[in-house]
């Protein structure tokens, strides 16, 4: 009798369930069956076999019952990677922090391109020289000493880098506003961080200062400006004795009281109330924001594109501080075309660029070319894309990796969609929870609250169900909150979550889980809406409209357009008693009070505005009524920029916005 060969009979079993895996129970049948027909098996082989069947079969398994997890566990990986450098450039001293790492980069790359801006180039030792000069002027200055918080009114451009970076060689924390704020916003979010000296740009940031200009001066605020000369009295020409000044390094003892918990920069967010605030960045959490990118596979011959704002989180953040650490070369644009972007990132050879929503789906609206996929970009980075725009805008553009995130300046917990899958802003995983404590709690929209129960706890939601995200505040996860603003602070804080004591940090975002463990976002709660990637506070828009001597009473909310993301600013107002409606008086006073985002598109006007017991401007049912005059039979009016007033908002122009003929 002939004997079958062992080991060919092994491999034949491997081939077998390498083809068609049998169910386990059947496989280990199947093995200890074979032993019986071959008087050469033994134990030890029986058992090997075993093993080595098990190892083989478990991917497929794995892959059929849980696809991701193979991504999960190289994500988990990923997170141990970063946790480790982290709290090793934690340990070291001196203190370790971003400018060091930018001072890294300098010596190892000097003439390496750092910065791009149209057709002008700086390395990283030009950029390192050029922040010595600024810092050194600076220390100049009478009202300024090394440390003093120094406000930045700029937009994109080169001057914006290197001043950040002479602030911080001069241990000075740095209040980024947004340029496009105005009068009364302006005001209040320089005096939130309590500055000595505002630095703007040369241009239209002039003829902006002159408004606040005397309040300042007022406070003794030195006041000034990246130009050659200025024309105004209290605003000094900066430029010259930026140029007059040494490019000697600047001695570590300026910065010797930073430490990991001081301010590094104040980023200014909206809330669900008032002004904007101004968001706590310190040290820690900018040290952190430093593998951004590099998570994310971004590589020191990457080339990003940067057209975000440098005063918001994302173009800071995630352009700038990311690229620190790689040192990745950065194409720096003043702000987004989409007529611009594709030729742009074909000119610089980008390979990495940055989105919100919008972006995206300006990009997909424009006019289809034949070079669309001509290009080397090969992520894209960002929040906010729909799933449909996320589907239109692979099949037009070609195979890029998006990576789609979610995060808020001054939240504790975020998430990365590593797996690619379109419409989540992440994956839930258990080691990731255990490090970052979160929940979704369930959510009264109309009380504005989260539920509670018998016990005053909230209530978990289920998986599919929305609920509002909470993270624990823990000494991994804190939150630094907003300055000189305890109020706003205190509102962000959510006392007695899952048991009593406990506090947690209310990101005021509707979230849901599906049963693969995906995350999605879901809404916005309270009394904020987003619009053009900006985040705008409803009640700061009341009250901008009520100083109007027209206006009596407004409420403002967001409601939705189709076809865009977010929600565009509209607002429902009672009149002065005996005056009538004006439009262009109201244009007028939108416009120099309130950046384009945050203008009310549309004015319902009402007899009187809906309050709750509590009073409470109700918001949910004006919202739900969106802004069809087939459904609102009050006098609705409609911003018109060509001919600067409201209109009356007629069946006609209702029908093309939404169809799209008018774009909004």
């Amino acid at each position: 009798m002939l004997r079958p060969d062992p080991l060919n009979s092994l491999f034949a079993t491997f081939h077998i369930l390498l083809l068609r895996p049998p169910p386990p129970p059947l496989f280990l049948f199947f093995f200890f069956f074979s032993t019986k027909l071959f008087d050469g098996f033994t134990m030890e082989l029986f058992c090997l076999s075993v093993i080595l069947a098990t190892i083989l079969i478990i991917p497929f398994i794995l892959k059929t019952f849980h696809p991701y997890v193979w991504m999960d566990m190289l994500y988990i990986r990923d997170l141990v990677c970063m946790l480790v450098r982290f709290l090793s450039r934690r340990r070291r001293r001196p203190l370790f922090l971003v400018l060091d790492r930018f001072l890294e980069q300098s010596v190892a790359h000097p003439d390496k391109k750092f910065l791009v801006f149209g057709e002008e180039s700086y390395t990283y030792s030009y950029t390192d020289l050029q922040s010595n000069k600024i810092a050194n002027a600076l220390r100049a200055q009478s009202g300024y000493k090394a440390g003093d918080t120094v406000a930045m009114f700029m937009g994109n451009e080169p001057s914006f880098i290197f001043t950040w970076l002479a602030l911080t060689k001069l241990g000075s924390p740095a209040a980024l506003l947004n340029h496009n704020i105005r009068s009364k916003s302006l005001l209040h979010c320089f005096n939130c961080c309590k500055a000595s000296v505002l630095i703007a740009a040369s241009g239209t940031a002039v003829h902006i200062l002159k408004d606040v200009l005397p309040s300042l001066l007022e406070q003794n605020v030195t006041v000034l400006l990246m130009a050659k000369d200025s024309d105004t009295t209290g605003i000094q020409s900066f430029s010259e004795q930026v140029e007059e000044a040494t490019d000697a390094p600047l001695p570590r003892s300026l910065r010797s009281h930073v430490t990991f918990k001081s301010p590094a920069v104040y980023i200014y967010t909206s809330g669900t109330t008032g002004l904007p605030k101004a968001a706590v960045v310190n040290q820690n959490r900018l040290l952190t924001a430093l593998v951004i990118l590099s998570s994310n596979g971004v590589k020191q011959t990457d080339i990003i594109y940067v057209n975000l704002p440098l005063y918001h989180t994302a173009g800071f953040l995630v352009g700038l501080i990311g690229s620190i650490e790689t040192g990745t070369t950065i194409i720096l644009k003043r702000k987004f075309s989409t007529s611009q972007f594709w030729d742009d990132c074909r000119k610089y050879n980008v390979t990495v660029i940055q989105y919100i929503g919008e972006v995206m789906r300006y990009l997909c609206s424009a006019p289809k070319r034949d070079n669309d996929k001509d290009h080397k970009v090969k992520l894209a980075i960002g929040n906010g894309i729909r799933a449909e725009i996320w589907r239109e805008f692979l099949n037009r553009f070609g195979n890029i990796q998006i990576r789609e995130f979610y995060a808020s300046t001054e939240g504790n917990v975020g998430f990365v969609n590593y797996t690619g899958k379109i419409g989540a802003i992440g994956r839930v995983n258990f080691f990731h929870k255990k490090l970052f404590p979160y929940a979704l709690v369930k959510y009264d929209t109309e009380l504005d609250e989260p539920v509670r129960d018998a016990n005053g706890l909230c209530i978990e939601t289920r998986k599919g169900e929305p609920g509002l995200l909470v993270s624990k505040i823990t000494d991994i996860a804190p939150f630094a909150g907003y300055a000189q603003n305890e109020e706003q602070t205190e509102r962000k804080r959510l006392r007695n979550v899952l048991k009593k004591g406990d506090l947690y940090f209310n990101s005021g975002d509707l979230m849901s889980i599906d049963e693969e463990n995906f995350i999605y976002f879901q809404d916005r709660v309270g009394d904020t809406f987003r619009w053009k990637g900006e985040n705008v506070a409803t009640t700061e828009v009341s009250d901008i409209l009520t100083i109007c001597d027209c206006i009596k009473e407004a409420n403002a909310y967001g409601v939705q357009v189709p076809g865009h993301e977010g929600r565009i600013g509209m607002a429902a107002v009672t009149l002065t008693d005996g005056v009538q409606f004006d439009g262009s008086k109201i244009y007028n006073h939108v416009v120099k009070c309130l950046p384009s985002y945050a203008r009310p598109r549309f004015i319902r006007i009402q007899d009187a505005v809906e309050v709750t017991g509590t009073f409470k401007q109700i918001k949910m049912k004006l919202v739900e009524q969106g802004f069809d005059p087939g459904r609102i039979h009050e006098p609705l009016y409609i911003i018109d920029d060509r001919v600067k007033s409201y209109i009356p908002l007629t069946a006609e122009i209702y029908s093309n916005i939404q169809s799209g003929n008018i774009q909004l």
